[in-house]
This record gives structure tokens, sequence and C-alpha cells, in this order.
């Protein structure tokens, strides 16, 4: 059992919160159960060094077992060692570590998507780890990340997604144009959510949701420049209709997603 939180092993698992670590190293850090349960179950190979206290490893049975059928060893600590390697204030008893798992913009085009998100300049760890868990809750085929947008394995954007991350594709370090022209040569149609756009609602009733789309979200606090805008087919915006000043990015890409899935399911149905 480990117990002394400024071990040199506590120490290395620590550094995993900071993204020079992470790159250089290609580890990330999974906090929680319901990450590493996600974990165990479509990923476990990828799985380095799996910890937790000795209550949260009898609560949490189902990860004992998981680990043992995967032939992973659980290393039981303290709270005071799980405390120190763990990035949040009040972590959960329970802490992995694992090998990242990017995927390439291609392969996620060559397998003829259906909808994907693109994330350009989104940084906000939080908003991104909810758009990746709502493009999975949407079933969308891969997530795209392109210019300066937050790192998919920092430990806050891993615990928005509460698992997501290992559902679905995520492809990052792209350059926007190249992306949205790939994106277009893979027959999806490129839609901007912007507040400039034209009405969504006014979309959907064309039918125009109906077909593979990349829908591409821009920066919390400034959107999508002029330049970003210009590589898209069509941007649409989401009607308010109270007295909210805007939606939070998460909030709109979630809707967005949303109403492509349910255009694009109907189609088939309507076949």
């Amino acid at each position: 059992m480990l117990e002394n939180p400024r071990s040199a092993r506590a120490r290395a698992v620590a550094k995993l919160s900071k993204r020079r670590v992470r790159d250089e190293s290609g580890l990330f850090l999974l906090e929680g159960p319901q990450a590493v349960r996600e974990a165990l179950a479509f990923r476990p190979d990828g799985i380095v060094e799996l910890f937790a206290t000795p209550t949260a490893a009898e609560k949490h049975a189902d990860l004992r077992r998981a680990a043992d059928a995967a032939g992973i060893e659980l290393v039981y600590t303290s709270e005071q060692v799980l405390e120190a390697m763990a990035d949040t204030v009040t972590p959960q008893g329970v802490l992995a570590v694992a090998r990242q798992f990017p995927t390439r913009v291609r392969d996620v085009l060559a397998a003829s998507p259906r909808l994907i998100a693109i994330c350009e300049q989104v940084r906000d760890p939080g908003n991104l780890g909810t758009i990746i868990r709502a493009a999975d809750a949407a079933g969308a085929d891969a997530v795209i990340l392109t210019g300066r947008t937050v790192d998919p394995y920092n430990p806050k954007v891993v615990r928005s997604t509460t698992g997501s991350l290992f559902h679905v594709p995520i492809a990052f370090g792209g350059d926007l144009a190249e992306v949205a022209s790939a994106a277009r040569a893979a027959g999806l149609r490129v839609i901007a959510a912007d507040v400039k756009g034209d009405d969504l609602l006014a979309a959907r009733e064309s039918g125009a949701l109906a077909r593979p789309t990349a829908w591409l979200f821009g920066n919390e606090a400034r959107g999508l420049d002029d330049d970003a805008l210009a590589l898209a087919d069509e941007a649409l915006r989401l009607p308010i209709y109270g007295r909210a000043e805007s939606l939070n990015l998460a909030t709109a890409a979630s809707v967005c997603l949303y109403e492509s899935a349910f255009a694009l399911r109907a189609s088939v149905t309507d076949r």
C-alpha cells in the first residue's frame, strides 16, 4: 500500500496535470469511478496504473472485478496519497494512469461519418468535455479539434466527458481549413453554429439537417472569426425566445448535435 504522498510514484502521477508532461509521456490522468469504469470496459489495455483507497475499492467492487479480469493490478493507497496524485480538490478514491489514444482526421473521415463536431479554438475544458459527452449521446461519429483548442486529455476535460472520451473518436491538431475541405470531400456539409447565421428552425423544416453534417463550433468568447465562417457551407443560429443574452457554448452545441441526430434518424425511418 502506498502511504507516502511525497513518494516518487505519487509525484510522477501528480505531474500529469501539466500538459508538457502529458505530451512527453503520452499518458493522462483518469479520476473517479465512472471514468475508470469506462476505461476498463472499452480500453483496458490502455490502463498503465490503477489506484484506489481501501474504502473506495470496497465501495466499487465492480472495478476490482473488472481490473482482475483485465489482468490489471489494483494498487491501494492512503487517502493522503490519492489526494496528492489527484487534480481534484475532493477526489473520489479511484484514479488511473492511461495511455493517450488520439485518432487521425483522415481515419475519422474515411469511415463515412454522418455526424461530427469540429471544435475551433474551444478553450474551456468544461465546455470541451461537455461537447464530447453530447456528441457521444447524440450518436456522433467523431469530434475533431482544430486550432488552439484545449488538450482533450486535460484532467478537467476528461472528467467532464464522464467516460465519453472512450466512446467517441477524438482527432486533434488539425488546421481548420484543411479539416473543413477534407470533411466536404468526405460528403459532409459543414455548418457553422454562429449568432449571425440563419435560423436553425428554417433549416430543420427544409430538411437540410438530414444530410451528413460536420458542425463547426468556435471559441466561447469570440465565436468564429470571418475566415473560419467562410470555410463553412452555411451558418445557423439557435433562436432565443427569452431574455438570455446568449447560450453557453456547450449547451448550444448539444442542441445543434441533437437537431442533426433527430433529422438523420427521421430520414432513415422515412425511407
